[in-house]
């Protein structure tokens, strides 16, 4: 097996679940194309200790991790990122009182909620 084959079958513990999955395979959709992924990523800062990043990216780079959801539905973490978002979990709403994806991370080290929704 290549490196390259190697580096692709590596995978992650993040989870979507079934309400985001939905909103990423809409959005996919919408965008026409079949080539993005998801791709959440931190680094270090916010209230909680960690700031997210989450955005559809064509690339993929040398040590990230991938998970299929759904058909075409791909979840891209890279390899920095990986060890803190093991175990996160990322939700989607759309309610009068919350709109947008939140990520539910147990390796967050702070209780505010202010820096983990995306809208």
């Amino acid at each position: 097996m290549s490196e390259q084959q190697a580096e692709k079958k590596a995978t992650h513990k993040v989870t979507l679940t079934d309400a985001a999955t939905e909103k990423v395979k809409s959005l996919l959709d919408q965008e026409g194309r079949d080539d993005l992924r998801l791709r959440i990523a931190v680094q270090p800062g916010g209230c909680s200790g960690l700031i997210y990043q989450l955005y559809f990216d064509e690339r993929l780079l040398e040590g990230d991790a991938v998970v299929e959801f759904a058909p075409g539905v791909e979840v891209v973490v890279d390899k920095m990122s990986n060890p803190y978002l093991e175990g996160a979990s990322i939700d989607f709403s759309d309610t009068i009182e919350r709109q947008g994806f939140t990520i539910d991370n147990p390796n967050a080290v702070g209780s505010c909620a202010c820096g983990q929704s995306f809208h």
